[in-house]
């Protein structure tokens, strides 16, 4: 991937400033030099926007403080109401890697004395990605193709010109549903950090902002599960190729009511919070896949995701640009309804719905097939606004920032690019979930049913989207089959209006 010419390059080092960290950018490769002085900005005004979780509020904080104390009198740590008056405060000029959204990035840029430079933090650059892109032409931006390339690139699971099995892709060989009549998988733990007096403070001043400074939170709070320093989310990225890496291409679309963590890694938050590069992590889970004989697709999934999924969403956000998180190719008008917005799952009687909504209220994390599957799937049937629900998973996920959710969510989930990132509608009615989780065994719908007081408020959703859609989707060859099952269901008309009659309320 070489880098094309660009009329006004960003400069890519700036040794001799001080350089200005934001929340997701706390990791060492942030920094020129090991001693180069920092400023750290802690703002409230930024918890004034939106409503977020209180877990990803603490994860923030702490995150911030934690790298605070690591740096000492190298950093200059100021907390204030707004960044322009943490700067004012600083009073010297300093350099800051290109943040990480458009918001911040027209922030920066009408700064003075703010020296911007290049992005940092995946696995290539926004000058190589744009000279791919242009490559292509008028072919697609394939994430499979932008993943053999890279791999090719940084020499990621290759043997010589190769890719090591004689294959690039092993999705196929993980796909497997829960395994039957176990609650759990037989994995350790993930690594849990422990809180120190820096939790207890932030959790002090969240309690503090709530009551006297009218900040309002979603979600509940509990123990940090995340890593909010580099050496936490070594010990948990350690943990995670020694005893959990085996199994996570296995079941890693799967679903367990009891065993939320299932074989994740639990580092999508340090990721993103800086402290670990991509790279790094998917040379190690080579070089311990290698060592250790570990079952090459699930070494292949887990590197897909790091180094392929992870940093094409990144580079879609800016190719596609600002507007894309306005699209809505479906028409999705619906606003998201009370009970959704507030994380109440109490009032939601679906069970596979129910836990995935606990799962968010409770620790502000599910997996990529609940959040997939469920939530968006949910949110696809029933016509939410693409764009506010982009912003409900990023307010409400730890690791979730603008960039994360605006094409996962608009264009993945919601398909409202019409097909730009996706092929087809990620839709499916119970028999997906029943097939992938427990949830169904325990619910009081029946995925089988589409009509009536038991119907699977998912199933019959699945043929109301397919019916209110169908105009739209007949172009689509994946579509083919599951439209002409619209023809072939005799209820049909009981489904469409069961559905027009149930409303926005919980199912």
């Amino acid at each position: 991937m070489p880098t094309p010419d660009e009329p006004t390059p960003l400069p890519e080092r700036s040794p001799g400033t001080r350089r200005w960290l934001f929340a997701d950018q706390l990791g060492p490769h942030f920094l020129d030099a090991p001693r180069q002085p920092v400023l750290l900005v802690e703002s409230v005004d930024v918890f004034r926007r939106g409503r977020f979780h209180r877990r990803k509020a603490h994860l923030i904080l702490s995150a911030l403080r934690h790298r605070a104390a690591e740096l000492g009198d190298q950093a200059v740590f100021v907390r204030a109401r707004t960044y322009r008056e943490g700067l004012a405060e600083c009073g010297e000029p300093v350099s800051v890697c290109d943040p990480t959204s458009y918001v911040a990035r027209r922030f920066v840029r009408r700064l003075d004395d703010v020296e911007v430079l290049a992005s940092r933090g995946f696995v290539v650059s926004e000058a190589q990605f744009a000279h791919w892109a242009h490559q292509r032409g008028d072919k697609r931006l394939l994430m499979e193709d932008f993943y053999r390339d890279v791999r090719r690139h940084h020499g990621l699971l290759m043997d010589g010109e190769k890719p090591v099995g004689g294959s690039w892709n092993y999705d196929h060989d993980n796909r497997q549903g829960p395994p039957r009549k176990r609650t759990s998988l037989d994995v350790r733990e993930p690594w849990w950090p422990v809180e120190d007096e820096i939790d207890e403070e932030v959790r002090a001043d969240l309690d503090r902002w709530e009551r006297d400074e009218g900040v309002e939170f979603t979600g509940v709070d509990g123990p940090r599960r995340f890593a909010v320093t580099r050496r936490e989310a070594l010990r948990g990225l350690r943990r995670f190729l020694t005893d959990r890496l085996e199994q996570f291409g296995v079941y890693e679309d799967a679903m367990l009511t009891q065993d939320p963590w299932m074989s994740h890694s639990l580092l999508s938050a340090p990721m993103n919070l800086g402290l670990l590069d991509p790279v790094e992590v998917a040379r190690r889970a080579e070089e311990h896949g290698r060592a250790h004989d570990v079952r090459l697709a699930s070494v292949e999934g887990f590197v897909r995701q790091v180094v392929g999924w992870r940093s094409y969403t990144w580079h879609l956000y800016w190719h596609l640009g600002e507007d894309y998180k306005r699209r809505n190719a479906l028409g999705a008008r619906t606003e998201l309804p009370q009970w959704f917005a507030d994380l109440d799952a109490d009032a939601v009687e679906a069970n596979c719905l129910h836990h995935v909504l606990a799962g968010v209220r409770d620790e502000g994390w599910v997996h990529h097939i609940p959040r997939l599957m469920v939530l968006g799937n949910w949110g696809l049937q029933r016509g939410y606004h693409p764009g506010d629900l982009a912003d409900w998973f990023w307010r409400n996920f730890v690791d979730g920032y603008d960039w994360v959710m605006t094409t996962n969510v608009v264009g993945m989930s919601q398909h409202a690019d019409h097909g730009v990132l996706a092929t087809k509608p990620y839709a499916s009615g119970g028999a997906y979930i029943d097939r992938m989780s427990d949830f169904c065994g325990g619910c009081r719908y029946d995925p089988k049913v589409r009509v009536g007081q038991d119907a699977c408020p998912f199933t019959a959703g699945y043929w109301n989207f397919l019916a209110g859609h169908r105009e739209q989707l007949e172009g689509n060859r994946r579509m083919t089959q599951a439209l002409r099952g619209l023809d072939r269901l005799r209820d049909l008309d009981g489904v469409l209006h069961q559905e027009s009659e149930r409303g926005s309320g919980p199912p």
